[in-house]
């Protein structure tokens, strides 16, 4: 080989060597841009290539960005989810395979009186305390089915009731929901003490006819003027059952009813001198029994239904006032404010009682208010009458001196 052939040689080898050179680093180069990538993709972008590299990153860069989507997608179902959890308004709480809190909604910290910041990763047996509950948790281990039971949790003085559910949640979780059932449990109760009472109210008259009727079919039936005394005590607890019938019906009316009160012109100064007039035959001269201030007109609403409220109202006087007692009635605009009161000198109503007497069948004193006639139903129907015309009842009683029983309703009720 002549010189020059030996140098073109030694030429073409350097130029070959040189183009390894850069073709080798260009792949160093991008091999360690491809491991920056790999080791911290939130903190570097796909990076760009060339040759064959241009081909993978194009690639990663579509898969990237199909990553980024599915991720971004993810993350709002779980938000929206998260937020949906934290609107129920039954609790939701989240335990791991020893029962420790992982999560919680809103209504799981209002009914249990938790914390998020400072309950998550806390023993559930060790914030929620009751021995119902630990007795659930304990059947729940024992059973791994899922197990419900009801909790009354007090909390500033105010008893609460929750229908409780502990559920398998994942292959070592468990959901544990809660449900605030209090008002429930509260018309439960109160329809069966409902039923009870009218059950109540109903057998003692007939239990009184029925031993009267036995009596006339004996062989020693009563004449003359024991059978006419038989005959008025029984025809007394007929009465007696026909009231009670009549105000069930009437608060059943009232409480079912979806339409609201007739817009009639309501005469009260009228309806007053009727109810006056009406507690006078009743009272059979026992009370004093007049008309005070009225310095209102007519109403409008129901001429059968606000009647009906103020006699119970005015009856009630009568019946719970002793001989000798003034009863006085008044219609008068009080700021405003149409407002029928009736005014009594009776026994008085200690302050305890006054929160319940709206209550079905509650009686400050029972024997008295069976003596005297009363159904237990007559507040009960004035708080529906008055509440469907938009009005309330207020009581003010001194125990010893009397009461005064105000019918208050809308000034835009005034004619």
């Amino acid at each position: 080989m002549t010189p020059d052939g030996a140098f073109l040689a030694l030429l073409l080898c350097a130029v070959v060597v040189f183009l390894l050179a850069i073709a080798l680093v260009s792949q160093i180069r991008q091999r360690n841009a491809l491991r920056l990538w790999l080791e911290a993709p939130e903190l570097h972008s796909v990076p760009d290539g060339s040759g064959a590299w241009r081909d993978i990153f194009s690639r990663l860069q579509a898969m990237r960005k199909k990553e980024r989507k599915q991720h971004l997608a993810l993350s709002n179902a779980l938000e929206r989810f998260r937020l949906a959890a934290q609107a129920l308004p039954d609790g939701v709480i989240l335990l791991d395979d020893h029962t420790h809190i992982e999560w919680l909604n809103a209504a799981a910290c209002r009914h249990f009186g938790l914390d998020p910041k400072r309950d998550v990763g806390t023993l559930v047996a060790q914030l929620i305390r009751t021995s119902e509950f630990q007795y659930l948790l304990e059947a729940f281990r024992a059973m791994a089915t899922p197990q419900s039971s009801l909790l009354r949790i007090g909390a500033n003085g105010e008893e609460r009731v929750f229908s409780v559910m502990l559920s398998t949640f994942t292959d070592t979780g468990t959901l544990l929901l809660s449900t605030d059932v209090t008002e429930r449990v509260r018309t439960e109760l109160i329809h069966r003490d409902f039923i009870a009472n009218v059950s109540h109210e109903l057998r003692t008259p007939l239990t009184v006819i029925t031993g009267f009727l036995e009596q006339f079919n004996s062989a020693q039936a009563p004449t003359g003027e024991a059978a006419r005394t038989f005959l008025g005590l029984m025809a007394e607890q007929t009465e007696r059952m026909n009231r009670l019938v009549t105000d069930l019906l009437t608060l059943s009316k009232l409480e079912n009813s979806d339409q609201p009160p007739r817009d009639e012109a309501v005469d009260v100064p009228a309806l007053l001198e009727s109810l006056r007039k009406d507690a006078a035959a009743l009272s059979g001269g026992k009370h004093t029994i007049d008309i005070g201030e009225i310095s209102a007109g007519k109403l409008r609403g129901s001429t059968d239904e606000l009647r009906s409220a103020f006699g119970n109202l005015v009856f009630n006087a009568v019946r719970y006032t002793p001989p000798g007692g003034r009863i006085t009635l008044a219609w008068r605009a009080i700021d405003g404010t149409p407002t029928f009161s009736v005014t009594d000198t009776g026994i008085g109503i200690p302050n305890e009682h006054i929160p319940r007497l709206t209550e079905r069948f509650y009686r400050v004193d029972k024997g008295r208010s069976t003596a005297a006639g009363g159904t237990g139903l007559g507040l009960a129907i004035v708080k529906h009458v008055l509440a469907r015309h938009g009005g309330a009842l207020q009581i003010q009683s001194t125990p010893g001196s009397g009461s005064t029983f105000s019918a208050r309703l809308p000034a835009d009720r005034l004619i």
